[in-house]
């Protein structure tokens, strides 16, 4: 699939985002080791989230879809997930279901091997794998360490302190997840904080999580119970229509329900830092996440530099953030962030390579990319199938000069189905092309 997106018209109206990807999938893993039932509702029922669903009844969860984002779990407990009759879980191209399924079943009794699409299986799982054979699992990946992982159960795992070179909550989760079923303490120190939707999720579940020193840790042995969790807006997936909006002079649109989670509004910071008025409203709290209205109103931006340090928390906001530097005045530079290479694509490489298409003016640099605003013409721009960069070169169309085509789109549903039609009803003049 391709989009073509004409240029012209005006962000207007509310924009309702789905759920949040990463609590989406947290919610369907702990629910389905919790002891009792857990019901969600305001589930991503997105393809990634999806094949997380998949994988746990394929171990003998039972996952019943009641309507709309609305799932009920019936747990199995700690200990009580089954073989997969294949041995093997398809997770499609979900990286987050990748990294935190492999700590989860280090500490199962059972072999099991988790594989991925063409784009996940070139995603390297080292900074995962090794970690946790640190903590006495076995997994093996390809002579590259990118999936398929192959993990062999009946491991005794035991607890460990690790400090992570990079802030990863992906690595984190997954480290508190095998330290489930290890004995003693698990800890996790980073450089920075990166999100914290598992903390947050397993104390809802009824589990200790302590900060010591520093770092995030909890004791081996502890059970899960069910209980009840509303999904917040997926504040990744709000970003694009921030964009879209902020970029807009004149612009005015409403994004209701978006989780605000701390770690998680770097990009709120980084626009309002440019010049962008981003208001919030109505704040509360959804399954222990803090949610709030927001409405965006465009102006003229300007470029800022961004640090090593305010990276983790707009991790995956970036490719939006990168096409509102194509519309600010002066520079934007981006640097530590070289997590940005190892995502469904090469994000910093190919935002490069789409914004030069469109006659903008980008440096690449190995941990960062520097970016000035300019005209922003027509072009035809490879997405390289990576979702994020899909919708952030859409909503572009809202400012260029020239219509765009944005090729290799259908991985868009694994984060934001539907985001066609929300953008259309948002003032952007997008269609969907079979190519």
């Amino acid at each position: 699939m391709d989009f073509i997106v004409t240029p012209g018209g005006q962000p207007a109206g509310e924009v309702q985002v789905p759920g949040d990807k990463s609590i989406s999938h947290r919610a369907v893993l702990l629910g389905a080791i919790a002891r009792g039932d857990t019901r969600i509702s305001g589930l991503l029922e997105g393809e990634d989230v999806l094949r997380t669903v998949e994988a746990f009844r394929a171990m003998g969860v039972e996952i019943h879809r009641e309507g709309p984002g609305l799932l009920q779990i019936r747990g199995v407990g700690r200990s009580g997930l089954q073989a997969p009759a294949s041995g093997d879980l398809d997770l499609g191209n979900s990286g987050t279901a990748m990294r935190l399924l492999a700590g989860l079943l280090a500490g199962q009794r059972f072999d099991s091997t988790l594989r991925g699409d063409a784009s996940l299986s070139r995603r390297p799982m080292g900074r995962v794998c090794t970690p946790l054979g640190e903590m006495g699992a076995e997994i093996s990946a390809t002579e590259d360490g990118c999936p398929p992982l192959r993990i062999r159960g009946g491991q005794t795992l035991r607890g460990i302190r690790h400090h992570a070179v990079v802030a990863s909550a992906q690595v984190k989760s997954a480290l508190l997840l095998a330290g489930l079923y290890a004995s003693g303490r698990t800890c996790v120190r980073e450089p920075a904080a990166s999100r914290d939707h598992t903390e947050r999720m397993l104390q809802g579940f009824g589990v200790r999580v302590e900060s010591v020193d520093g770092a995030t840790c909890l004791r081996g042995g502890q059970e899960l119970r069910g209980t009840r969790l509303e999904v917040p807006g997926d504040i990744s997936s709000a970003a694009f229509f921030l964009v879209g909006a902020a970029i807009s002079p004149g612009a005015r649109l409403r994004l209701p329900g978006v989780g605000v989670n701390p770690t998680r509004t770097g990009i709120l910071h980084l626009l309002e830092r440019m010049g962008a008025r981003i208001e919030r409203s109505n704040p509360r709290l959804a399954g222990g996440e803090p949610v709030a209205d927001l409405l965006v109103e465009g102006g003229e931006l300007q470029g800022i530099h961004v640090a090593p340090e305010e990276v983790p928390g707009s991790i995956d906001e970036f490719p939006a953030l990168l096409v509102a530097a194509a519309f600010a005045r002066g520079e934007t530079r981006v640097r530590g962030a070289r997590e940005l290479r190892v995502k469904e694509s090469d994000r910093l490489a190919v935002m490069a390579e789409g914004l030069r298409r469109a006659g903008i003016f980008v440096e690449e640099q190995e941990d960062g990319i520097l970016v000035r605003g300019g005209s922003f013409s027509g072009a035809e721009i490879d997405s390289h199938g990576d979702h994020r960069i899909a919708m952030a070169f859409a909503v572009a169309g809202w400012r260029a000069a020239g219509a765009i085509r944005v090729r290799d789109t259908a991985n868009v549903a694994t984060s934001f189905p539907g985001f066609v039609a929300t953008a259309r009803g948002a003032g952007l003049g997008i269609q969907e092309h079979t190519a």
